[in-house]
């Protein structure tokens, strides 16, 4: 039974675990899921130097041997009995191919016997072009890229078919010791082991002896490894959920997925930066090296479609998705949904409500005394001016009068799922919700009534290209387009005159401020003509962001950071 070998009857039982390539809207790889990372491709799309190196690096007499090359083993023995340690093995690369398909990584006389009758075998069902085929997709090269493909992406973020000379024989170098040879670490090994490559192909006739001494004297440009994870880190591990329960973990991590996402890779990059900003100037303002969190999420209203999401300050040190996961209190951000369901039963803007302190007795005895952020009231005042300035007093008188049910079903049909305070303190932003779907929730407001549930995937193709489903929401109207128009327009003159004036040198700027309880959570909500963003700034640990860190001050900054280059 220990040499019966494998079912492989043809190129088509082979079946490795092959990664899911993650793309951004334009086409652009943003991150792989695997288990082994490797992304399978036929030889003939691949340069034709590539398969060529391989060979010359590691077993020249490939085309001509039976899977064993007798000669190579000779030869390494006589090298190994010099040397006085086991240097040098003489696999070819048919028994490469047999001991990562079919034996254990085990070190023995009995294994290397078993490798080569396997490999013989092997060279009897297969052709040598199915079996370099298999090579050159299953070889381990470093930094977690099993096959040529992906080393490719890995090391210099390209595909194979746009390789240079000097970068095919980097990677036809890497076989024998990935880790001894790896450019990332030990670049004066990689060169050294690259020259041997481009001498064997010289010597092989595949290049001339000048071809040889140019490449080697290219300056090579490696990419950062992970570098994308830095970026976009949040966006892709939501993507890894959303897959995993559509198709199931065996199809995410070994059928070759190809997904392309909504992701703006430039949009998410300003993203990034903006958050890291904002967090460092709370930080510095409080004088404080504890820094808090922060999360932004930007889409299309018009689509749902996410450009860009950061859930948190930097995506290696903490994998939780603020933006996503974390439900805060969303404070005076909420107070549109209540605006909104006023103007739905007939209210006006110029409405007026007195802005005077009163109080509620509860259930229970206790009295409730709500009261403005600044402890100044005004009056007699127009609900247009109790939105602009964000005034507590007027928004839950309104909230009374507009009544809970009417409210709370505009924010749910809007897409808040999160179970709503049933009291008159939801119209102080009191119910914790995320920043995903209180963003969205600002959708119907930007797009004339039309909301739009979060879209994060366009398209998902498996390895042969055909299309999988993936579901698409469609616009549900919520609102009339007339109530749509006048809290844009009052989020605007918010940016211009009122709570949100951080924002203001946004072109066509609107949106709504936030801050919860003591300052624990500041949040900016808004959008200009295309774009619809969320900001929230706050510790994971509830606590303080310190004196005047309110949603103007500590998130609106971000958000027209962000909007800002996004129209540049």
């Amino acid at each position: 039974m220990l040499l019966d070998i494998p079912a492989i009857h043809s190129v088509d039982d082979y079946r490795p675990q092959v990664a899911t390539i993650v793309l951004d809207r334009t086409g652009k790889p943003v991150d792989a899921i695997y288990k082994q990372y490797r992304v399978i491709t036929p030889l003939n799309k691949m340069p034709a130097l590539l398969p060529k190196a391989f060979v010359a690096a590691e077993d020249s007499r490939f085309w001509e041997h039976p899977g064993l090359d007798l000669w190579s083993i000779l030869r390494a023995g006589i090298n190994n009995l010099r040397s006085g340690r086991r240097s040098q093995g003489g696999s070819t690369i048919t028994q490469q191919v047999t001991r990562s398909l079919m034996l254990t990584r085990e070190k023995s006389y009995l294994r290397k016997i078993t490798e080569s009758i396997l490999a013989y075998r092997l060279t009897q069902r297969l052709t040598k072009e199915e079996i370099l085929y298999i090579y050159l997709n299953e070889i381990y090269l470093g930094e977690g890229a099993y096959g040529v493909e992906a080393a490719a992406e890995r090391y210099f973020g390209k595909k194979t078919s746009q390789l240079s000379l000097a970068e095919i024989a980097l990677l036809a170098g890497l076989p024998q010791a990935p880790s001894r040879y790896s450019p990332h670490k030990k670049p004066k090994a990689a060169k050294a082991r690259q020259r041997y490559v481009l001498n064997r192909m010289a010597e092989e006739g595949h290049i001339t002896a000048a071809a040889a001494r140019k490449a080697y004297q290219q300056k090579l440009h490696y990419t950062a490894p992970h570098k994308n994870k830095l970026i976009a880190g949040y966006f892709t591990a939501h993507i890894r959920k959303l897959l995993a329960k559509q198709y199931g973990q065996k199809a995410l991590y070994q059928e070759g997925l190809v997904v392309t996402t909504t992701l703006d890779s430039q949009l998410q990059a300003h993203a990034v930066r903006a958050v890291k900003k904002g967090i460092s100037q709370v930080g510095n303002r409080q004088n404080t090296k504890n820094l808090p969190q922060g999360a932004l999420v930007a889409m299309d209203p018009r689509t749902g479609r996410v450009r860009a999401l950061v859930g948190g300050a930097n995506y290696q040190q903490s994998q939780y998705n603020r933006a996503v996961e974390a439900n805060r209190q969303p404070g005076s951000s909420f107070k549109p949904f209540i605006y909104a369901a006023a103007f739905e039963k007939g209210r006006q803007p110029g409405d007026l409500i007195n802005d005077a302190p009163f109080s509620i007795r509860n259930r229970d005895g206790s009295v409730w005394q709500p009261k403005n952020y600044n402890n100044r009231y005004q009056g007699s005042t127009s609900l247009a001016d109790g939105l602009i300035h964000s005034n507590n007093i007027v928004s839950i008188k309104l909230l009374r009068q507009t009544g809970l049910k009417p409210v709370i079903r505009l924010a749910q049909q809007a897409g808040i799922s999160a179970d709503l305070q049933r009291d008159l303190t939801l119209a102080l932003g009191s119910s914790p919700v995320s920043l995903l779907e209180m963003t969205a929730g600002y959708a119907a407001f930007a797009n004339q009534g039309l909301a739009i549930r979060p879209v994060f995937i366009t398209s998902v193709r498996d390895h042969t290209g055909k299309r999988r489903p993936w579901p698409q929401p469609r616009p549900n109207k919520i609102l009339s387009p007339q109530t749509a128009q006048q809290i844009k327009r009052l989020l605007r003159l918010a940016v211009q005159r009122g709570t949100g004036r951080q924002a203001a040198a946004v072109k066509n700027g609107a949106g709504k401020t936030g801050t919860s309880d003591n300052n624990t959570d500041a949040w900016f909500i808004g959008f200009s003509d295309r774009l619809l963003a969320g900001v929230w700034i706050g510790y994971d640990r509830s606590q303080s962001l310190g004196k005047k860190e309110t949603g103007g001050r500590a998130a609106a900054p971000v958000w027209k950071t962000f909007m800002q280059q996004s129209q540049q």
